[in-house]
């Protein structure tokens, strides 16, 4: 990597900084006291990226843009090349101008690349973080999972991958929200990212230029009926909901979806060095719907 700026203290710049993560990334840096800027320059536009850079002068840049889709990832279906624009020339165009800028990038990716399998059966081992990607039901993480085989290549990317990511609120883009929206649901363990619990720890690896691939989930998986049941112990109490099986879930949506429990052993023992942990998921998910209910949520 190059000669890294001249500035003493960090100086974080948050990519995609309209969107739901990079906000959240925005308030806990600004709540720390950390000097933050964000920016919503296209991550495929080189000249803008370069220009950016420059501008900021960043220590650290936390990537958080990218396409989703909306409101699914259905959408990335019928919109390839600007999926493609987006997670796979953006991100690595990004993770390029930051090497040559002396800049550590921290990508905020997805571990929606795995699905159970015979090696990696429900109750089985999880996918660690060097297991070969096995899902591509879904363009969208057929694109991840080829551009995480690229990018972490680089020495100043720090890979974080998140699950169903889950916020103390009711968000429109919490997984919380999502499932407790939809008319039916699948019944099946998977990891969650409570952003709560791991947000901090993805500053705390940047801030010590941790490089790589990291399952970024609490430890454990949950299925969709034990969230549920918390959610109406804890927060609504007249929830109700309805269960669906894969195949059937299959006939009305237009993408797979991923499953799968990832191995945190790496993420927990990385953390451990600097003195922090992460709940269980199930402890996780009862703390993080006791928050919601103290603040109100319904």
């Amino acid at each position: 990597m190059a000669t890294a700026n001249g500035h003493k203290s960090p100086r974080f710049l948050v990519w995609g900084g309209n969107g739901w993560i990079a906000g959240h990334l925005e308030a806990l840096l600004r709540r720390q006291g950390k000097n933050v800027f964000t920016t919503t320059v296209r991550m495929e536009d080189r000249d803008a990226v370069k220009t950016e850079l420059d501008r900021v002068k960043p220590t650290h840049v936390l990537n958080c843009a990218g396409c989703t889709g909306r409101p699914n990832v259905d959408w990335c279906e019928d919109h390839k090349e600007d999926t493609i624009r987006s997670n796979v020339i953006g991100t690595l165009n990004l993770a390029d101008c930051c090497f040559l800028a002396g800049v550590h990038c921290t990508a905020f990716a997805t571990g929606c690349i795995y699905h159970y399998d015979d090696t990696h059966p429900i109750g089985g081992p999880g996918f660690t973080e060097t297991d070969p990607t096995n899902f591509t039901g879904s363009f969208y993480s057929e694109t991840k999972g080829h551009v995480e085989e690229i990018i972490k290549h680089y020495t100043n990317c720090l890979i974080l991958r998140l699950r169903m990511p889950v916020s103390d609120d009711l968000h429109p883009r919490n997984f919380v929200t999502k499932i407790s929206k939809y008319e039916r649901v699948v019944d099946i363990p998977n990891s969650n990212t409570i952003l709560t619990d791991l947000l901090p720890a993805s500053i705390l690896m940047a801030e010590h230029n941790d490089t790589g691939v990291y399952n970024f989930t609490n430890p454990g998986a949950i299925s969709h009926n034990e969230v549920l049941t918390l959610f109406k112990e804890i927060v609504r109490p007249d929830f109700t909901w309805k269960n669906f099986t894969v195949e059937e879930q299959a006939k009305v949506i237009k993408a797979g979806r991923s499953n799968c429990l990832l191995d945190t052993t790496k993420l927990e023992r990385k953390l451990k060095e600097y003195g922090f942990s992460v709940p269980e998921v199930h402890e996780a998910y009862r703390l993080c719907f006791e928050r919601m209910k103290a603040t109100g949520v319904k």
